[in-house]
């Protein structure tokens, strides 16, 4: 079997697709706790680019397209290995951010029903569902922590 752009998207697709489905479905069962909110499939999907990226800057098309114009990244991403990493950076950085969403919400008391349409936002358009938690979370005060507690409260 070959490894090419279309198979690793296949495959890279499920491992986050698994992530999220815990993050909703699941967000107090162990597995979801060892699994995602540790970071684990975050960090698999993380090697995942580093690997896609380094080749690529390794490769033969090493000098095609960049980040310094939008025409370089357009002409970065004719590249189905870079267009590939470029999704998996997509797939790790959006995981991660509804990781520290379910971490943070649970700190804060949101209540799961209102987190879930920030997560599923989060899952489809990234930066929509990070704007409806910020939003949300403002209802919500954090905890004080030790550290926050003035020393002479504590006496």
């Amino acid at each position: 079997m070959a490894l090419t752009p279309d198979f690793l998207f296949a495959l890279a697709n499920p491992v986050a697709l698994l992530g999220w489905a815990l993050l909703v479905l699941a967000p107090r069962w162990g597995i979801t706790r060892r699994l995602v909110l540790s970071g684990a499939l975050p960090l698999l999907l993380a090697v995942a680019y580093t690997l896609l990226i380094s080749g690529h800057y390794l490769g033969q098309h090493a000098t095609e397209g960049g980040f310094n114009s939008l025409a370089d990244v357009a002409l970065l991403f004719r590249n189905p290995w870079a267009l590939l990493a470029g999704w998996v950076h997509y797939l790790c950085f959006d995981l991660s951010i509804g990781i520290w969403e379910s971490l943070d919400a649970r700190r804060r008391g949101v209540p799961h029903l209102l987190l879930v349409p920030c997560l599923l936002l989060t899952f489809l358009f990234g930066p929509m569902g990070l704007l409806l938690y910020a939003v949300v979370r403002r209802f919500y005060a954090a905890p004080a922590t030790a550290a926050a507690t003035p020393l002479s409260a504590s006496l």
